[in-house]
Formats: structure tokens, sequence, C-alpha cells
């Protein structure tokens, strides 16, 4: 308990120690432990999608990245100023901190033995460093809450008969002042989103300094009554012990070494066993929910989830001023999240249901209010929604880029035997508004039977690249990565007389 609260000072008097010596920062002055703090993160990611989550932190973290053998995790190394930009990755669901990795653990032959080890296991490992990491990324979700009140409260003065702007003066001088202070933190990242951040995480410490004095009695009190609960993942067959048993020994002996309360569903901290065959990794959650409820507020029956959408999207590599287009929406998360992160392409979202459009139509406007919340500068998405019929897209022939879409399983959308007539007839369409030689398609589906058919009638204008498989809410199903051929599109009038279906 006294290394969590010894690093919360540490890194407040080095801030304020900052802020008394003037702006300028010099490689040779005193810096804080934790600014200097190396630690590996944990994150989940979608299943068959891991590769794409590893190239994502390669490439905005510049940090090596290892996937697990457990399928749908990925493991890196970062510095802890590093926190805040490793929840602006769009690929991961979860993230958490490593304590420890056991890469080939001895399980003990009998159940009690095991069990046993596991409540030795607790005492034995290092927590100081983990538990910093829990804290400052604690206080970093409370400054952003904090951050978000303030900005709808001062949105609401602005239209109180101007009695806001002395106060509003105030607070663009003393933002100004703390985004100085912390600009030599600010200069590892270009998004401003991602320096806001990163100013809420380092630079509200110092503004805050005095509220934290005066409430630093109350946060002993807090750390000493902090709740807790261990969540157990274990995958394998050769274990003699339960999930629930393996949970229950190791959290009752973390009870004892830091003499916190137990609680299963309001808790403060959560521990994390993961099992996987001989491997054992122990770690502490750093997210309360997942990462990929970001962008989708009005949800529908199959909803997709932001970091897959994001996967997909990723598999077709767009380039600036794409046309991207999802002919079946449904809510719009992929769209959406290509609007997001590709800014400078632009995307279409449709679908044949006016509920599903309205949802996604609601969705795009969502986003844009939480923007304006934010007091970001926005002028609208580069996205639009519209209803139409698949198998008649009002689009020219060749003029789309990227086709990235969720196609119907025939589960709780539509059926397996309406497939048959769909997917050829979809295929078919995607292939005249797709731009010959450098067109590309991600399609997601769980009717592969019916799919991989559909396709084979088709080599004349699509060409299979890859496949990844992957797991959407316990059902098998597959990415298609297709690339369009240099074959011109034919209507099917002009072919043997206009007689028959081209596939």
């Amino acid at each position: 308990m006294s290394d969590i609260q010894e690093a919360t000072n540490q890194l407040l008097d080095v801030n304020l120690h900052e802020n008394q010596r003037s702006i300028q920062v010099t490689e040779s002055g005193p810096r804080s432990e934790s600014e200097h703090l190396q630690v590996t993160i944990g994150a989940t990611v979608p299943t068959g999608f891991e590769q794409t989550a590893a190239d994502e932190v390669r490439e905005k973290l510049r940090s090596s990245c290892k996937i697990s053998k457990d399928r749908g995790k990925i493991y890196f190394d970062i510095s802890v100023e590093s926190l805040a930009q490793v929840h602006c990755l769009r690929s991961v669901d979860n993230l958490f901190v490593v304590v420890q990795e056991f890469k080939d653990y001895q399980f003990k032959e009998t159940k009690e033995e095991v069990l046993k080890d596991f409540e030795e296991l607790a005492g034995k490992l290092s927590w100081s460093d983990p538990l910093k990491v829990w804290k400052i990324n604690t206080n970093f979700k409370k400054k952003k809450t904090k951050h978000k009140k303030i900005n709808q409260n001062s949105s609401k003065e602005k239209i109180d008969n101007g009695q806001g702007d002395k106060r509003d003066e105030k607070d663009i001088k003393k933002e100004f002042t703390n985004n100085a202070l912390d600009s030599h933190i600010l200069d590892y990242y270009e998004k401003p989103a991602i320096k806001e951040e990163i100013s809420t995480l380092v630079g509200d410490d110092v503004a805050s300094r005095k509220d934290e004095t005066d409430e630093s009695s109350k946060e002993e009190t807090s750390l000493e009554a902090l709740k807790f609960r261990v969540t157990c993942n274990r995958a394998g067959e050769k274990h003699c012990f339960s999930s629930n048993e393996a949970a229950r020994d190791f959290g009752g002996a973390i009870q004892d070494y830091f003499k916190w309360k137990a609680d299963m569903t309001n808790f403060d901290v959560e521990v994390l066993l993961n099992i996987h065959d001989n491997e054992i990794i122990v770690g502490i959650a750093l997210t309360e929910e997942s990462l990929h409820r970001r962008n989708i507020t009005h949800f529908g029956p199959t909803t997709l989830r932001s970091t897959l959408a994001y996967g997909m999207l990723r598999l077709c590599a767009p380039q600036p001023t794409d046309i991207i287009v999802d002919p079946m929406c449904g809510t719009g998360a992929i769209p959406i999240e290509g609007a997001t992160e590709w800014s400078n392409c632009f995307h279409i979202a449709g679908d044949n249901n006016p509920l599903a459009v309205n949802r996604a139509a609601n969705n795009i406007s969502s986003l844009l209010t939480k923007s304006q919340i934010k007091g970001k500068l926005s002028w609208g998405l580069p996205i639009d929604a519209i209803q139409w019929d698949i198998c008649n897209l009002p689009l020219r022939t060749g003029s789309v880029d990227i086709i990235v879409t969720d196609m119907p399983f025939g589960k709780r959308m539509g059926s397996k035997k309406r497939n048959w007539n769909l997917y050829p007839a979809c295929l078919w369409e995607m292939s005249r508004v797709c731009r010959p030689r450098t067109g590309r398609a991600a399609l997601l589906t769980q009717d592969k039977k019916c799919f991989t058919k559909a396709l084979s009638g088709m080599g004349h204008v699509w060409q299979k690249v890859h496949t990844v498989w992957v797991n959407i809410g316990g059902l098998h199903a597959a990415v298609y990565l297709l690339k369009r051929t240099p074959q011109a599109f034919v209507h099917p009038s002009e072919q043997d007389g206009g007689k028959g279906t081209p596939w």
C-alpha cells in the first residue's frame, strides 16, 4: 500500500517542482521514478486479429509486441508516460498491466497441492510497479471524467447572458499554463486528442495539487479500504482444478496479504489470473469495460464491435481519398469507425432496412455531439448514410475503392436459405461498383459454405487474398479479404444476349 501512495506523491512532487523552475526542461533535470517506469501491458483483441493489433502497437507506440499462444491476447512494453496513448488504440478490447508471467509453470499432481501453491504465489509476486501503474491509470480516468463534466458545464454557462466570460478567461490561462508545462511529454504525440488526454494525466495534477493535499487523509483511508476481486481465465484440459477454485484460493491469499476487502461487483481492483495450459500470467485490469464500446449509442440486433470493424478496415489498407462503402451497414459500426480513424477517406453507410439506416444516422449524430462537448473544432465527419437495395446500388460502375461489410449470417438476420440467392447477387453488384485492379473488399460471414460457393462462380471478377478466422459471440466466422481483378464489369444484358444470371 505504501508503494501506491509513494508513486502518487512522486508524480505530484516532480510536476510541482517543474512548475516552480519555469517551463524549460533539460535532459539533465530531475525526473520522476514513475516517468521512467517500464511495464508490460496485456491487451485482449478480437480473435484472428492479433497480428493487426500488433501492427497497430508497433506503428503508434513504437513498441515491440508479442502475440500470445492464447488466442485473442497480445503483450507489449511501454513507459508509463505512454499510458494514455495505449487507451487510444483502436484494435484492443481490454487492457491490463502484467504483474508476472510464468511461461512454463509446473503444476502439482493433486488439486490440494496446486491450490496451496496459488495461495503462496500471492506473497511472492512483485506488486509494486503494477500497482503504481494501476493508481496512475485510475487517477487518469477520474481526471478525464471530471474534465468531461467541466466541458459540459462550460457549454451551458456560455448561454447564461455572458456571465461565464470571466471564468472562461481564467480557465483558458490555467489550461495554457498546464499544457506548456507538459510540452516535453506532449511532444511524443501528434494527435490533438491524445495531447489533451496526456495533459489531463500529468498537467492537471499540478493544477489540483492543493485540492489533493487537502484530501490526502481521505486518500489514505480509501487506499487501505480498497475492494477487489480475482477473475480467472483458464484454457486447457490437463488442469485438476476449476477456474472458480483457483480464483477463490488466490483471492483469499491476496486478501490476507493486502488486507483488502473482497467484492465481486463493486470492486476497485480486478486481479486477473490467466492460465493457458502451462502458462500463467497474473495481471491487474486497467479497463472497467471494453474499449469497443466507444462509438455506438443506438444498438441493433447484430451490432458489430468497433474493434472488429477497425481490424476489417485495416486489412484493406485505406489510402487518402479512397471511397469506402458498407452496403449492409446495420448500425453503422464499420463506416463510423472508418470515418473516425481514416478521416481523409469518404465513407458511405447503406442498408435496405429503414430502421438500420435511422440507427446509423443517430450514431453519427451522437459522435458529432460528443466531439462538440469535448470542445473540438469539427467540420463534421466524412460520412453519409442512405437507404438502398444491395442488389441495385445507386453508385456508378467502378466508383468505389473499398467495400467492408458484415453480411447476414442467416441466424438473427435473414436465413440460410435466402443467403443462397443473396450472396451471389451481392458479390456481383459489389464487383460492378468496385474499381477494377485496385479495388478490394473485406466481407464477414458465418455462412462460409454459402459464401465459398458464391465466390467460386466469381473468379473472373474477385480474387481471394486472405481469410481471417474470427469468433463472433461463440460463432465460428470468417473475414474474406478479396481483390478486384483487372477485368472490366460487363452488364448481364450484354452477356449471352441477356439470358440467365452471371453466376
